[in-house]
């Protein structure tokens, strides 16, 4: 287990559980929302810039939903693995040969007793309460991400997505490029090529806020 804490806290006191959370793109969000982080992931993840469990994200939750642990968290964040469910995989491959977490996964949450996000690509079966592009938040990345939440989605709106090539810098000017246009400089591009944008997760947790403000009213 590697483990890396950022030298401060949110001042709120919440707390978001990000399983699967790879290098950390979307655990950065949710602290841009506000939230303190901790991080599960199966493999070793470096630079992650968080408290970090490496541990097999499906057994974690279980573990801390028996012990009632989970309570411990205001959100619960899932990133199942998407290569079973993207396109790209069947145009390089085979995706029966990448596992299916995402099914078992969402029970799993439900069960938990504590608000819930699941990310993965548009292709997934889940309900797309959110469905995200980088150009949504002035970003120079197309890469469309579903949300289904606890809460169904609504709340404010984002701007339509905007493809216009020319904004695309990712496109044409390298890998490093890449990483940097997502909003992810901590990360190598290895691993920005396999996140998901900070600003999708900030908006998610804003989204989550004000729902819970709206309920408490």
């Amino acid at each position: 287990m590697n483990a890396t804490v950022l030298p401060m806290r949110r001042p709120n006191g919440l707390r978001v559980l990000d399983l699967c959370c790879g290098a950390g793109g979307l655990s950065m969000g949710y602290f841009l929302a506000g939230f303190d982080v901790v991080g599960v992931d199966n493999r070793p993840q470096p630079h992650y810039p968080f408290t970090f469990h490496q541990a097999d994200a499906l057994d974690y939750l279980t573990v801390l939903t028996a012990s009632g642990e989970i309570r411990d968290y205001d959100l619960v964040h899932a990133s199942w693995p998407c290569e079973r469910f993207a396109r790209v995989t069947a145009w390089r491959g085979s995706q029966e040969s990448h596992p299916d977490l995402l099914t078992p996964g969402r029970p799993l949450l439900q069960a938990c007793g504590q608000p819930w996000v699941i990310e993965n690509v548009p292709e997934a079966p889940l309900r797309p309460d959110y469905l995200l592009c980088g150009t949504q938040f002035g970003l120079n990345v197309r890469r469309h991400r579903s949300f289904e939440t606890s809460w169904g989605g609504g709340g404010d709106l984002v701007a339509p997505c905007w493809h216009r090539k020319s904004l695309l810098a990712f496109e044409h000017k390298g890998e490093r490029a890449y990483a940097d246009a997502m909003g992810c400089t901590w990360m190598s591009s290895a691993e920005a090529r396999k996140a998901v944008p900070p600003a999708y997760s900030q908006h998610i947790g804003q989204q989550f806020l004000t729902h819970e403000r709206r309920a408490a009213a």
